[in-house]
């Protein structure tokens, strides 16, 4: 019987539906699962066994490597991940994969599925018209559990017979025959096909069938499984090829790590596959060198046992492959983009909550230590470098006493503005598109909360600035002394904040903070009745005491929101919580 066109199309069929309900159960498992196994991946990879057992948790958990490993890499984007600890999430990973091995070595040879198949798919669909949505997600899990044997039965059944196509042995003997080379073309083989399905699972499972149906023979199907190795790194570095230098690396080190583990086993190749013999034979096994029946055993024994030595020879070795990639893949600052246009925000970044909350952060600080940061120190005609320096805020406040010239609102349309909409736009785009936790959506929600008080901070300094460029040049000493102390205290406010940034500890900069604003706002009160001194002896008049007092609030909530902005941005606190608090202790200081 040829094997014709209809013939390869129901192979090509059964490939897909085995693909299908590989996807519809991953995708699943993680909407069960996907919040609690990318928090665990946040905080549980310290140190490089900690990675480890994460990434083969992760993996076993939601049935595929490469979502993992595109986890990792989205998460080193996001700067989530160093590079060793998103080596040794790989390498967890790889371990990982080997339990969907053994799922279809055990499930689709040892035990028939296909009797239970279609009822599952039945009792998973029940599920699916549940409004809990986590019953959606169980029915969804078991239909594509379902489907996934059912893919493999029809790609069993699919699978042309050796005895019925005697041409396709023949046309195979070329190649299986040629030593060491054919392990070499096969190992290639594995990598394609790999690329083009973009499932390792996928391919394992064609190579297991092809053994059992006496396609090819045991080391082949172990050369198979090699290049399958290789080939599941692209879709990672795929991910990585529009992103960061810290994406690229994580990628470049996962390609690396399991290159290294192919060159060492294809050196010790069959003594290797001599070992794995004696081993299933120890269990009860056949030699899969004599019955094709026993090699998909032979092959998940392979893999795992593969997997596991590599990742724990190379788990010692993780500081040079991160010394190489560092130095394969260098570093890149952030690109130069037109003044107003956002640095880290991109659409990449909205596939998981957490780089999605990564990115704000980070674009949001950006903003703040830079543009925020230069608008507020020059309308109050203090240069950023000696903002930074010890000298003394009095001395710096003697030191400038020009006028800057600083246009606030223009700064604020040039440098501000359209990155302020372009961190809404996201935020709000997060919120829609993504399954966001209580916590989750706070966090977002306190983000926006800190952009907003970021231009309420500049539109308060945009009021004072007019004053302080009126009266520092007036003749009248007393309206120059008072804008002189505004312009100190903020000296000594913005110092408070920002030299202690980034924070090393976040407890200790939370207790700084809030004695900081303690501090700036029982000096701004009594500067009050110094205020109402002036306007008792006649020394300023009605217009300049007005100026004074509306300067006098402005500067209050300036001050106020530079801390809330901190807080929310660097310690994760709900400081509108605790503000009551706080003015209470303002009053009874």
């Amino acid at each position: 019987m040829e094997f014709g066109l209809v013939k390869t199309l129901q192979l090509l069929g059964a490939l897909g539906l085995f693909l299908f309900g590989m996807k519809v159960m991953s995708d699943a498992l993680l909407l069960l699962a996907g919040s609690q196994m990318r928090g665990i991946l946040a905080t549980m990879t310290s140190n490089r066994f900690l990675g480890i057992s994460t990434g083969f948790l992760i993996t076993s958990v939601i049935q595929s490597s490469s979502a993992t490993t595109l986890m990792v890499v989205s998460f080193a984007n996001a700067s989530l991940l160093t590079l060793p600890e998103a080596i040794s999430v790989i390498m967890g990973a790889n371990i990982g994969t080997t339990i969907t091995a053994w799922l279809i070595t055990i499930l689709g040879f040892k035990v028939s599925m296909s009797e239970v198949a279609l009822p599952l798919v039945g009792f998973g669909f029940f599920f699916t018209f549940s409004k809990k949505e986590r019953l959606k997600n169980w029915g969804s899990f078991i239909v594509g559990f379902a489907l996934l044997f059912i893919g493999l039965q029809f790609l069993k059944e699919a699978m042309p017979n050796i005895n019925e196509n005697p041409g396709i042995l023949e046309f195979l003997q070329h190649y299986t025959e040629s030593g060491f080379g054919s392990v070499l073309l096969f190992l290639l083989i594995g990598t394609v096909l790999t690329i083009v399905i973009q499932s390792s699972s996928a391919t394992m499972a064609l190579t297991l069938l092809m053994t059992a149906e006496g396609w090819i023979p045991f080391e082949l199907a172990a050369a198979m499984v090699l290049g399958e190795n290789i080939g599941t790194t692209i879709t990672a570095n795929l991910a990585a090829f529009v992103s960061n230098f810290q994406a690229k690396r994580a990628a470049r080190a996962h390609l690396i790590f399991n290159l290294i583990g192919v060159g060492w086993m294809l050196l010790l190749f069959y003594p290797f596959l001599r070992g794995i013999d004696l081993i299933s034979g120890k269990l009860g096994n056949e030699s899969p060198y004599v019955s094709a029946a026993a090699i998909p055993v032979a092959i998940s024994l392979f893999h795992t046992l593969f997997n596991v030595i590599n990742t724990f020879v190379l788990v010692w070795f993780v500081k040079p492959i991160t010394r190489f990639v560092e130095w394969a893949v260098p570093v890149r600052g952030i690109p130069e983009k037109d003044i107003d246009e956002p640095k880290f925000l991109n659409k990449g970044m909205l596939n998981f909550p957490e780089t999605a909350i990564a990115t704000l952060v980070s674009e949001s600080k950006h903003l703040f230590e830079n543009a925020v940061f230069e608008i507020v120190t020059h309308a109050f005609n203090i240069h950023r470098d000696d903002l930074r320096s010890d000298v003394k805020a009095r001395k710096v406040i003697k030191k400038t006493q020009e006028d800057l010239g600083v246009n606030v609102r223009e700064l604020y349309l040039t440098k501000v503005k359209t990155i302020y909409g372009a961190i809404l736009q996201f935020a709000t785009q997060a919120q829609s598109s993504l399954k966001l936790t209580s916590k989750q959506n706070n966090r977002i929600m306190e983000i926006k909360l800190a952009n907003r008080k970021m231009v309420e901070i500049i539109r308060y300094t945009r009021e004072v600035n007019r004053n302080i460029r009126k009266y520092s040049s007036e003749d009248n000493p007393y309206m120059k002394k008072e804008y002189d102390f505004y312009r100190k205290l903020m000296v000594t406010h913005l110092r408070g904040i920002y030299l202690s940034i980034p924070p090393e500890d976040i407890s200790a900069y939370k207790k700084d903070l809030k004695r900081l604003r303690i501090k700036s706002l029982k000096s701004l009160n009594k500067q009050n009745s110094v205020i109402d001194s002036l306007i008792r002896e006649g020394l300023i008049t009605p217009l300049m005491a007005s100026s004074l007092v509306n300067d006098f609030d402005q500067l209050h909530d300036l001050l106020e929101n530079m801390v809330t902005v901190t807080e929310l941005l660097y310690c994760r606190s709900d400081t509108l919580l605790v503000q009551e608090g706080t003015m209470e202790e303002i009053n009874a200081g």
